[in-house]
């Protein structure tokens, strides 16, 4: 474990699922997929309360996918600890087939639970016509956070990203064969090392900041 301390080089990364962006079913109806939605209010107020506990690490830096709900978490996790936001296009979610077109907000969270039962069900998104290939999300995951660990030796990296592609990088440094087998929750932790190319998986899903906030979780 010695050659994965920061006081020895290594790079920790902070892989961070974005806060809630599924509208209420009885919201307005927005003109925007999937993508383009902002944080939902309890997406807020989860993101304020991962802000505050990260205010209290020593964060280098923050990455972010540029999608708006990565986007908008970041900014809280950047106004918390007073660091600059980079944004990597290859950070994004996953490319679904389907969830690139308007929706009523009433049909997100519908839809959604629908992709993850498929996910789930086929470890990843293969079923789903017109979605991203496997190798390509872990290619695209694999490249990216390596630049950004050999960027910031012995640093803490927060980097808001996706449910998908988390899993599917997470699942690429442990050797699995599923791009998905953990339900990302909102603002949820996963912590992965990083030194001379070799990663190691500390922690998965955490969301202590969550706990004892009512009504900040959602239902797994």
């Amino acid at each position: 474990m010695r050659a994965f301390s920061l006081a020895d080089g290594a790079t920790e990364l902070l892989l961070i699922r974005h806060a809630e962006a599924v509208p209420d079913p009885d919201a307005a109806p927005v003109e925007a997929s999937y993508r383009d939605l902002p944080l939902s209010a309890r997406g807020r107020k989860q993101a304020r309360a991962l802000a505050a506990r990260l205010a209290r690490s020593t964060i280098a830096t923050v990455y972010a996918s540029p999608l708006r709900r990565a986007a908008e978490t970041a900014a809280a996790i950047a106004n918390a600890t007073d660091r600059a936001i980079a944004y990597d296009d290859r950070l994004r979610e996953v490319e679904i087939g389907g969830l690139d077109r308007p929706m009523h907000p009433a049909s997100f969270g519908a839809h959604l639970d629908r992709i993850a039962a498929l996910a789930v069900q086929h470890g990843g998104w293969s079923q789903i016509p017109g979605s991203e290939s496997s190798a390509s999300i872990r290619a695209r995951m694999r490249e990216a956070i390596d630049a950004i660990a050999v960027e910031h030796p012995g640093q803490r990296i927060a980097i808001v990203s996706h449910a998908g592609t988390i899993n599917a990088y997470i699942a690429d440094v442990i050797g699995l064969e599923s791009d998905f087998f953990f339900p990302a929750e909102a603002t949820s932790i996963s912590v992965v090392r990083y030194r001379d190319g070799n990663a190691l998986a500390l922690a998965l899903n955490d969301v202590a900041h969550l706990h004892g906030t009512r009504n900040l979780r959602t239902e797994l």
